[in-house]
């Protein structure tokens, strides 16, 4: 009886931990019961298969229990899933641009003049915001999270219309042109990485409609990704999965820099495109972006502010204002809030 009660004590155990770790569970007092149980019987107060025929009923007992918590759960799943469903159903399309001339961007000016902005009305974002960006240069926006750096760039693209002030690129109002030849207009490399399946040919030339192998090269070259992708096992053939799940961070962020590259594009928009990666990566892909910045109108949004220090202008934001503006070594000799930002990320470095 000793035996047997023991080993039926261990079979339960091994039993519920079996289901725990397949993710099913189960209730802690059907072990409580095993164990208290195996102790009477063997202080002769119950039978085994009194134990035995207790635990069946108990267990028979929570089985309904449990699968109304996981139907909860589905519908609780459900609801959240109808809930985005909705709120997509509800968004109001964009209005047809057709009759609207295409935009020519030859230079990449972009300027902000007296322009407001807020997502919701009774908060405003952004007032009476003017930037100048020149053609070539190199402007860095940086500040707290909720700022609205990355609101500028949404405004930028026509993705939101403002609320007052007119945007303009290269001379042109961007709300009196076609959104889609406006968007064609910019590269962009962010922090997420955007791969789909495929050879790193095909994604690099995603690019450009129609690249030949020699654009397609030379753009990995200038990004600084020739090399590894060399060493892959078929080259520029080599399959991508999905998300480019069997490449590194580095390596992804290297391909879609190739990629804005080979576009072309007169302004760029870099959001967070290092923030992702550990520092040797970092420098590597900086060369690579410097590369790419060459030569076009560069708009960066960056944390780590020791990657736009060679800007030719960087806006400090804070709660939609534009609060300081310079360069680098201009705004940490005026010790305001920049400088303050700045010393901070390399005391964190330090500790």
């Amino acid at each position: 009886l000793l035996v047997f009660t023991h080993r039926h004590i261990v079979g339960l155990i091994e039993q519920n931990v079996r289901r725990h770790k397949a993710g099913i569970g189960k209730q802690a007092g059907v072990d409580v019961v095993g164990v208290l149980g195996g102790l009477a019987a063997l202080a002769g107060h119950l039978s085994v298969g009194i134990i035995s025929s207790f635990l069946i009923y108990a267990t028979q007992f929570a089985r309904p229990i449990n699968d109304m918590t996981s139907i909860l759960t589905q519908l609780q799943s459900a609801q959240a899933a109808a809930a985005r469903i909705f709120a997509l159903g509800e968004i109001e399309p964009e209005t047809p641009d057709e009759d609207r001339p295409e935009i020519e961007v030859k230079n990449g000016e972009v300027m902000f003049k007296d322009v407001d902005f807020s997502y919701n009305k009774d908060k405003e974002l952004i007032k009476d915001l003017n930037i100048v960006a020149k053609p070539g240069q190199r402007v860095a926006i940086v500040g707290p999270t909720g700022a609205g750096k990355t609101t500028i760039v949404n405004l930028l693209m026509n993705f939101y219309g403002v609320d007052k002030g007119t945007i303009f690129v290269d001379g042109q109002a961007i709300d009196s042109v076609q959104r889609d030849s406006l968007r064609k207009n910019f590269g962009m490399v962010l922090q997420d990485t955007w791969l789909f399946a495929g050879t790193v040919k095909e994604n690099i030339a995603y690019g450009k409609e129609g690249a030949t192998d020699e654009e397609i090269i030379n753009a990995a070259k200038a990004a600084s990704a020739h090399g590894f992708i060399k060493r892959l096992p078929n080259g520029y053939d080599t399959m991508i999965t999905e998300d480019g799940g069997n490449l590194s961070s580095g390596q992804k962020q290297l391909l879609t820099i190739a990629r804005a590259i080979l576009a072309d594009n007169k302004i760029l928009i870099l959001d967070e495109a290092t923030s992702s990666v550990d520092t040797r990566t970092e420098i590597e892909i900086q060369k690579a972006m410097d590369n790419l910045m060459k030569g076009r109108t560069s708009f960066v949004i960056a944390h780590r502010l020791s990657t736009i220090r060679d800007a030719d202008l960087i806006l400090v934001m804070k709660d939609g204002d534009i609060i300081e503006q310079g360069r680098h070594e201009e705004l940490l000799a005026a010790g305001g809030f920049y400088a303050n930002l700045y010393n901070s990320q390399f005391e964190d470095v330090v500790a």
